[in-house]
């Protein structure tokens, strides 16, 4: 059986039970930089012990006397071309061979230009060579909303009357869709707000993709 893995951004903390869910039942928790502050008080509140597995990152926003205290979880990288949480999924990737699933946490909220950075690369996580070998299933989760990104047609059973948004930066992508209140037929992805704010009109929401492409699925 497949394992599970928590990646905590250093964005809006969760406090609702769904996400708190999936951190406490997460097989491997990687804290990405300056989280591991966010991660060290919820846990205190909570009266939590455990530690993550690692935490990852250039320590850029980390304060020192947590960087020498924990010392031995830190895994600093440097490099300038990836993002903490970038690092934190290579990271799994490489080194929990047996994961198959992977959740981001407090990746949105806070900042607008770092929300809008994640929820992007989570589309470029998706395509990941090892991703698709591996089977490996990916959401981000917070407060508001369950993400998902997918790379082709797909079925999702989110239950009538549930808020539906699409992203895709394929422009020449068309999706037609069963399920959604106003269906996704005629619609051109040449922007983010074209297919937003939708609504499931049946359980079952089916999206049929034109070609393999990349998109965002956001529900409440």
């Amino acid at each position: 059986m497949g394992k599970s893995a928590a990646i905590i951004g250093n964005g809006l903390f969760p406090k609702k039970e769904y996400p708190l869910y999936l951190l406490s039942k997460a097989d491997y928790i990687i804290c990405c930089d300056g989280a591991f502050s966010s991660y060290l008080r919820y846990s205190r509140a909570a009266g939590e012990t455990r530690l993550p597995d690692a935490i990852t990152g250039d320590m850029d926003s980390l304060p020192p006397s947590l960087q020498k205290r924990y010392g031995d979880l830190i895994i600093r990288d440097a490099d300038q071309e990836t993002n903490d949480q970038t690092k934190a999924f290579r990271h799994i990737i490489d080194n929990c061979r047996d994961v198959t699933e992977i959740c981001f946490l407090a990746a949105t909220g806070k900042r607008e230009d770092h929300t809008i950075g994640n929820m992007s690369l989570l589309m470029d996580y998706a395509r990941d060579a090892e991703v698709k070998a591996r089977g490996i299933s990916l959401q981000m989760v917070s407060d508001f909303s369950t993400i998902l990104p997918v790379t082709d047609s797909i079925e999702i059973d989110c239950g009538t009357g549930r808020k539906i948004s699409i992203l895709s930066p394929d422009c020449s992508l068309k999706i037609r869709s069963t399920g959604l209140q106003w269906p996704t037929d005629n619609v051109i992805f040449d922007n983010w707000w074209k297919a937003t704010l939708n609504r499931a009109s049946e359980d079952t929401v089916k999206l049929t993709f034109s070609h393999p492409s990349v998109a965002l699925i956001i529900m409440d």
